[in-house]
């Protein structure tokens, strides 16, 4: 694990939900692993915001050799996903019409298109199904959005720390980091580190959503009561933000934030209910009991509308990170998923 990931160029034009195309897209991916002799040991794993496509590198608790998703018993994809910078086309592609990056020109982009190129992704694979699809967060908007389109494609879903639609509390959170970046007057210069600052800024706005204040006040209390400066938080804060800009470009930034705020599973569907229903995958809804974003009672609407679905809390101080840190409680609540299914399909 570790390597570098393939890309897939697909050279047709890429039609997006908004209105306009792209002229081709390249996806970068890894796989882990082989297929089977059934062709039913696939695990598609959608990563959330700011990640790779190498689950192995940010998931390290959940994929990886005597893992959950271990490759010795899975055929394990991840797709970068549309928009980001990670390989996978996004903004400082070169648009082939001027001959330079699209910076914040990039077309306007959702979920669903993000979920079109997973499915150019899984024919070029010639995947034909898939046995568990899993996302958390900005991963579950897509794995959700995927199983309403596919229904018969998937055996089981695994959503985490998501939702069935964006609420205005995470549209107002991301709003105020896109904010941030356009703050900063480079931004709209039209080069590959334009608004770094404002970036780090709007990580520093994002932290506040991820986390919460029990897990600020477990972390970063200074034990010296006669401090006034160099405060711990201040410390961490400035810390995640510089550890973005190393890995990270704001226009992929402010675009992928936009995209979150398209996400209704109910547009053009007649209602969230109706959407839902549409699913037939076994589905697992995982919600985490601290998540400030995308809080259990968000989760609650998945699981009541999808027929059969399970639902579960995990306690955690760590908020809506939560999901990628307990990776202790997440295995075992999977695993008990897995056997009920099991038990009930022999019965």
């Amino acid at each position: 694990m570790g390597n570098k990931p393939q890309v897939y160029h697909f050279q047709n034009p890429f039609p997006l939900e908004l209105g306009g195309s792209l002229p081709g897209i390249e996806i970068a991916y890894h796989t882990f692993g082989k297929l089977n002799a059934d062709a039913d040991n696939v695990v598609w794993i959608c990563h959330a915001l700011t990640a790779n496509s190498d689950p192995s590198e940010w998931w390290p608790g959940l994929v990886g050799e005597g893992r959950l998703f271990d490759p010795e018993n899975h055929f394990i994809v991840c797709a970068n996903i549309l928009g980001s910078c990670y390989g996978t086309t996004g903004p400082l592609s070169v648009n082939p019409e001027t001959g330079r990056p699209w910076y914040h020109q990039f077309p306007k982009i959702t979920i669903r298109d993000i979920v079109s190129a997973h499915e150019i992704l899984r024919k070029h694979l010639k995947i034909q199904k898939i046995n568990t699809l899993i996302g958390g967060s900005m991963g579950g908007h897509q794995a959700l959005e995927w199983a309403i389109e596919k229904p018969f494609l998937f055996e089981n879903i695994i959503l985490l720390a998501t939702s069935a639609s964006i609420s205005p509390w995470a549209i107002a959170f991301n709003q105020s980091q896109r904010l941030a970046i356009e703050a900063d007057s480079t931004y709209f210069e039209g080069w590959a580190k334009g608004g770094m600052a404002g970036l780090k800024a709007a990580r520093a706005i994002a932290l506040l959503s991820y986390r919460n204040n029990e897990a600020y006040n477990l972390t970063q209390a200074d034990d010296d009561v006669n401090k006034t400066a160099f405060f711990r938080a201040v410390t961490y804060q400035n810390y995640q933000g510089d550890k973005l800009l190393k890995r990270f470009n704001a226009y992929s930034y402010h675009l992928l934030t936009r995209v979150m705020d398209t996400h209704n599973a109910g547009r053009n569907r007649n209602s969230i209910a109706e959407a839902l229903r549409r699913v037939r995958a076994k589905t697992l809804v995982v919600a985490i009991t601290s998540d400030i974003l995308f809080p259990p009672a968000d989760m609650r609407v998945i699981h009541q509308n999808i027929p059969g679905s399970s639902f579960y809390e995990i306690n955690s101080p760590y908020g809506h990170d939560g999901f990628l840190i307990e990776h202790e409680q997440l295995t075992s609540v999977i695993q008990k998923f897995y056997q009920i299914q099991k038990h009930e399909t022999a019965a």
